[in-house]
């Protein structure tokens, strides 16, 4: 009987080692806690286990490895795969998942910036900790409060010196202000004078997308906001696409919204309540993801343009994005003191196989999760017009303009006019509508991924004249499978300039570069507003806009580790310390064609935050200097005070020109023999020691540049050190050429772009 007894027990304890071995730690999730007792909690969880092992207590404590019990109910266990199923069939339940190790992605956009971490990464040699000291004020679409990234949990009380207040509105009220999102406000008066019938959208009870609040109907603030400083999500995605953890800049800074756009826009007199309210309210950073069209009027006609200057005159860093109209010399938000971002890629793409009838395999872009489920017959829109309208017109889908006989069942290859507003969603829709089953939709913008109603893809113009190629060359049937999108990376060079993203010259004073830097901006995934169609929590959007909060997020850290640092100082830090050259060392590329990027793209290059908080010098200006800059250009008294509602006077400032401006860029419009330009650096170094800079020079073409002095030794912290760069003209050149001057000691390095445009009558022929 003794031995029989223990062959049992062998057995049983053997039995138990197959079990365990065979079993895999699953998360238990299981919503909030609904204010539910720790311990009744506790008691329930082990219920749940012990139903899963047969009855058996000693079993279930076995596998037990957590209980989350306070922020939201669940626990960790280890349990077979019939075990985990069991539990995901109960009621109480809302997901089970196994324990799968995650790589911090956070939107993969700070990963590919530098910053690596969750909130409390530290940077090697700086301390971050007092971002909770830095408040960020958002003036754009509001913001949906509950979205994880801005959650408080673990965030000290808020600043003492915070005057600002949560306004209560539409569903919202001054509980959903908290110590990460510590003011909201929203702005109507300037948007209700433009608008006849009173904001009656919004009063529509029916539309359930629109509040007359700070809450975010759009889902751009929503948005930016989380990329500047939103807080660490563990499994942020988009339908499933570019899954895994994700945080903002600064994730630890607080955030203040102050809603100003509506379904028509942002208006002036609205922007300017909100830049007014920020400055009282005791904000340090200013993100306005928005803009006038080019060409931009004149600093007076201009809010962004005015209220900036009122905030960065009381020491705030305001940063706005270049604007989406893609072509030469329509860069906006132009206004020395702002930061204006360009956009870029980043070393992911969304893209969708399109595999061709002759079995050739194309890449196009698409956000679409949808795929064809077999080849189908592929077609030149054009031939598929109906009614009135013209086979070039159809071949843009247009709405009414496709034949439903011609489209039904088919893949069509369709067009996008070049920097067209047209909605390519609603092409997808349109085509959808004509039976068709998928769509090629050829376009410039092919960096872009849309998240399209069907099956598709965009694809170049090159790849367009190929695929067309294929459809009129093939006798029988040409057939085409789109299938649906997947996050790729490493696949293609990165940063490049996205293609919609503004480009310079200044169209107001060519003497000054825009833009200043390029951050991402191309299918960046953060939170979004659930208000919106499918009640997405997180979205992929485009956009100068997106590009806007990144540089935003690097100023806040700036600000963490030189607190009394002037916006000049923070944005010259930012500017100077940016490269020229992709993740593989070669000169940056500018979309769609791919050709060699240069400062009107991508202003001092793409931003790096980690030489960004130890620049070792900057340019700084000061209130005054900006007072002298406008009287330079043209602005009388009169002018001026508008702006600066002061006494200052242009009377001292009699010989100033644009150039006089301390600006970390220098741009020389219209050289005609020698030009000389005089620039200021402070030292902020580290180090105790004198420090010596040496210059080094990478003229532009047929241009000679000399320096003066090309030796600068700095012995002191906030040490100033003038030198002289003198231009002069060697050769005929058509349009810009350009350069840059480094500044080197030891391992810092201060780049300063130089762009020179010579005068045709002085060095010969040109234009």
């Amino acid at each position: 009987m003794a031995s029989s007894h223990y062959i049992l027990l062998g057995l049983f304890i053997l039995a138990q080692i197959i079990i365990f071995t065979s079993a895999k730690v699953y998360v238990v999730y299981m919503g909030g806690n609904d204010r539910d007792d720790p311990d009744e909690i506790l008691i329930k969880n082990h219920q749940m286990l012990v139903s899963v092992h047969s009855g058996s207590v000693e079993e279930a404590e076995a596998s037990h490895l957590y209980s989350y019990k306070h922020g939201f109910r669940g626990f960790a266990a280890r349990l077979t795969d019939d075990q985990a199923l069991q539990i995901s069939k109960m009621p109480e339940v809302v997901s089970v998942f196994e324990n799968k190790k995650r790589s911090l992605h956070t939107t993969h956009s700070w990963d590919f910036i530098g910053l690596v971490g969750e909130e409390t990464m530290e940077i090697s040699g700086f301390s971050t900790k007092d971002q909770v000291n830095v408040i960020i004020g958002f003036i754009d679409t509001g913001i949906w409060p509950e979205s994880s990234s801005f959650s408080d949990t673990d965030m000290p009380p808020v600043p003492a010196g915070w005057k600002g207040k949560c306004q209560s509105g539409e569903a919202f009220n001054i509980t959903h202000c908290n110590r990460k999102l510590i003011g909201a406000r929203y702005y109507l008066s300037g948007y209700e004078a433009e608008k006849q019938d009173k904001l009656e959208y919004i009063d529509d009870p029916k539309n359930e997308r629109s509040y007359r609040s700070a809450r975010d109907s759009n889902g751009h603030g929503t948005h930016t906001a989380s990329t500047a400083a939103g807080r660490y999500v563990m499994d942020m995605n988009y339908k499933g696409l570019a899954q895994g953890g994700a945080r903002g800049g600064a994730p630890m800074a607080r955030v203040a919204v102050y809603k100003t756009c509506w379904d028509s826009g942002c208006y002036d007199a609205d922007i300017l309540a909100a830049f007014d309210d920020a400055v009282r309210d005791g904000v340090h950073i200013v993100s306005l993801s928005l803009g006038p069209d080019a060409p931009q009027g004149d600093y007076f006609s201009d809010a962004i343009s005015i209220g900036s200057f009122h905030a960065v005159s009381r020491g705030i860093t305001v940063v706005s994005s270049v604007g989406n109209q893609g072509a030469p010399g329509s860069a906006t938000n132009l206004a020395p003191w702002i930061i204006t971002v360009a956009a870029t890629s980043i070393d992911r793409e969304f893209t969708a196989n399109v595999q061709m009838g002759n079995g050739v395999n194309l890449k196009g872009e698409s956000l679409s999760i949808l795929q064809m489920k077999a080849p189908a017959r592929i077609i030149s829109a054009s031939i598929a017009n109906g009614g009135y309208f013209t086979p070039y017109q159809s071949s843009y889908c247009l709405e009414s303009s496709l034949n439903y006989t011609k489209t039904q069942g088919k893949v069509l290859l369709c067009r996008h006019a070049e920097r067209s507003s047209e909605s390519k969603v609603a092409k997808s829709e349109i085509v959808k509508a004509a039976g068709a089953v998928g769509m090629i939709l050829i376009d410039e913008d092919v960096d872009v991924a849309i998240p399209f109603v069907i099956p598709a893809a965009v694809v170049g113009r090159k790849l367009g004249k190929r695929i067309l190629s294929y459809v009129n060359n093939t006798r029988r049937n040409p057939t085409s499978q789109i299938y649906a999108s997947e996050a790729v990376i490493g696949s293609q060079s990165a940063p490049r300039v996205a293609s919609f993203s503004s480009k310079g010259p200044n169209g107001l004073n060519p003497e000054i570069l825009k833009p200043d830097v390029a951050a991402p901006g191309l299918n960046i995934l953060a939170a979004w507003s659930p208000a919106i169609g499918q009640k997405m929590k997180y979205n992929i959007m485009s956009g100068t806009s997106m590009a806007c909060p990144h540089v935003t997020g690097i100023a806040a850290l700036i600000k963490t580790v030189h607190p009394s640092w002037s916006p000049a100082a923070v944005k010259s830090a930012i500017m100077t310390t940016a490269s020229i050259f992709d993740k593989s060392g070669k000169p940056m590329r500018v979309d769609p064609e791919g050709q060699r990027g240069n400062p009107f793209d991508y202003g001092s290059g793409f931003v790096d935050p980690k030489p960004a908080l130890d620049p070792g010098l900057v340019y700084d200006v000061t209130p005054t200097d900006y007072k002298a800059f406008l009287c330079s250009i043209g602005y009388d008294e009169k002018l001026l005070h508008l702006i600066t509602r002061d006494n200052s006077s242009c009377g001292t400032q009699t010989g100033s020109t644009p150039f006089n401006l301390n600006y970390p860029s220098i741009v020389v419009p219209d050289l005609k023999s020698n030009f000389s330009v005089i620039r200021t650096l402070t030292f902020v170094g580290k180090s105790q020691k004198q420090t010596i800079y040496r210059a080094m020079v990478s003229p532009p073409r047929g241009v000679e540049v000399n320096i003066v002095p090309r030796r600068l030794v700095f012995d002191t912290f906030g040490q100033e050190m003038k030198f002289t760069a003198t231009f002069k003209s060697s050769a005929p050149s058509r349009g810009y050429v350009f350069g840059y001057l480094q500044w080197k000691s030891g391992k810092s390095r201060l780049t300063t772009p130089l762009v020179v445009r010579t005068k045709p009558s002085d060095v010969g022929s040109g234009t």
